[in-house]
């Protein structure tokens, strides 16, 4: 299960997670960040226990998306250790989110 967070708990669930956590940025409105979605719970399940998994809707949370300077969307970003690990900008295939996602762990 992708949990949905927030300006409330971005700090709390993201920058302060023991584990890397791999966020995917989206929009209700984005067909590339729907194609992505299914993606992105596979990854979620593959990883589980070793990985945190959570969206953002940019729409409800300008303020966490202009903070890390996201101009388009889908765009998944792993976080270690509050800071930012790694990012990718657009739909990828299960194969190179879990490939990225493997060399953070």
């Amino acid at each position: 299960m992708v949990a949905e967070v927030s300006q409330a708990n971005f700090d709390q669930e993201v920058l302060k997670s023991s584990q890397p956590v791999l966020v995917d940025f989206w929009a209700p409105w984005c067909a590339p960040c729907r194609a992505v979605a299914p993606v992105v719970e596979a990854v979620a399940k593959e990883y589980d226990g070793r990985l945190k998994v959570v969206k953002c809707n940019t729409d409800d949370n300008p303020d966490i998306a202009a903070s890390y300077h996201i101009t388009g969307i889908p765009n998944l970003i792993i976080f270690k250790a509050g800071q930012v690990a790694d990012q990718i900008v657009g739909f990828v295939p299960q194969p190179v989110l879990s490939q990225k996602v493997k060399a953070h762990l």
